[in-house]
C-alpha cells in the first residue's frame, strides 16, 4: 500500500503559521498605537540645530493638536502637492486629503521655529499592509525656506528610528514619478526603494504615475535573512532528493 499524502496536513500547517504570523503583526501594530509619544526615548531628535535652523520636533496623535495646526498642514499639503496629485490619476480633492490627514490612527511630528510657529510636519501611521506591520508615510511637507537644509532627511530619520523601536518590519511611502525632487530624496538620499506590491513591479507599471517606496528595519532585514536562509535549506534539500545525493542534508 502506498504512503498516504501529506500535502493536505501541510496546507493546513502552513495556514496556521500564516495566521499566527498575521495575528502576531496585528498585535504589534496595536502595540504601537497604544504608545502615547513614540519620540519620548529620542531626546536628541526633539532639537534641530543645523544650517542656521533652531527647531523643535513634537510627536502627536491627532485628536491631541489643534484644529488651527491641522488646518495649516493641510493648506501647506495643498501648496504644495495639489500640481502634482492633479497630473496623476488621482486628482486633487479636498474633502478626501483633510479626510486621509485626520484620521483616527493618524500620528504627526510637528516642526515649530523659535516663535512656535510651524514649519513643516510629517503625517504618519502604523499599520498592516499586504500582511506585514509597517511605519506609512503619509506626507512629509516643508515650508519652502526650510527646504535643502537636512531637514527632511532628519524627519525620515526619525521615523526610521521609531519603527525600529516599535518593531514595524518597513518604512513605507507612496511617491509620485513626475515629483522628481520627491523622488530622488526618498531613492538616492533615503535610500528607499521600490516595494513588491508597488504598481512599478508589475506589468503594467506605465498605466500608473505613483510607486509605493520602502526601507526595511532592523526587524525587517532579520525576517528577509531569515526566508532567504530557509529558501536556500529548500533548494538544496531539494536539489539533494532530486539527484539522490549521499550528503547529510
Amino acid at each position: 500500500m502506498g504512503r498516504k499524502s501529506n500535502k493536505g496536513k501541510e496546507k493546513k500547517l502552513k495556514r496556521k503559521e500564516e495566521n499566527a504570523k498575521l495575528a502576531q503583526s496585528y498585535a504589534k501594530v496595536e502595540a504601537a498605537n497604544k504608545i502615547e509619544n513614540p519620540m519620548e526615548s529620542l531626546a536628541a531628535f526633539k532639537q534641530y540645530e543645523r544650517n542656521g535652523l533652531n527647531l523643535t520636533i513634537d510627536c502627536e496623535r491627532v485628536s491631541n493638536i489643534d484644529p488651527s495646526l491641522i488646518d495649516w498642514a493641510f493648506q501647506l499639503t495643498k501648496t504644495n502637492m495639489e500640481t502634482l496629485y492633479e497630473q496623476s490619476e488621482w486628482g486633487w480633492k479636498d474633502k478626501e486629503k483633510k479626510d486621509e490627514m485626520t484620521e483616527e490612527k493618524a500620528r504627526y511630528l510637528i516642526v515649530k521655529d523659535q516663535d512656535g510657529k510651524p514649519v513643516g510636519f510629517v503625517h504618519f501611521q502604523f499599520d498592516i499592509e499586504c500582511e506585514e506591520e509597517v511605519l506609512y508615510c503619509y506626507e512629509i511637507q516643508l515650508e519652502s525656506q526650510y527646504r535643502n537644509k537636512g531637514l527632511g532627511k532628519f524627519l525620515m530619520q526619525i521615523l526610521e528610528l521609531i519603527a525600529n523601536k516599535t518593531e514595524m518590519m518597513k518604512v513605507m511611502l507612496t511617491a509620485f514619478k513626475h515629483n522628481h525632487d520627491g523622488y530622488d530624496f526618498f531613492t538616492k538620499t533615503m535610500k528607499f526603494e521600490v516595494d513588491l506590491i508597488s504598481p512599478e513591479a508589475s506589468l503594467y507599471e506605465e498605466s500608473y504615475t505613483y510607486v509605493i517606496l520602502s526601507k526595511l528595519t532592523r526587524a525587517g532585514k532579520r525576517a528577509a535573512a531569515l526566508a532567504e536562509a530557509a529558501e536556500h535549506t529548500l533548494e538544496h534539500n531539494g536539489r539533494c532528493m532530486s539527484s539522490n545525493c549521499g550528503h547529510a542534508c
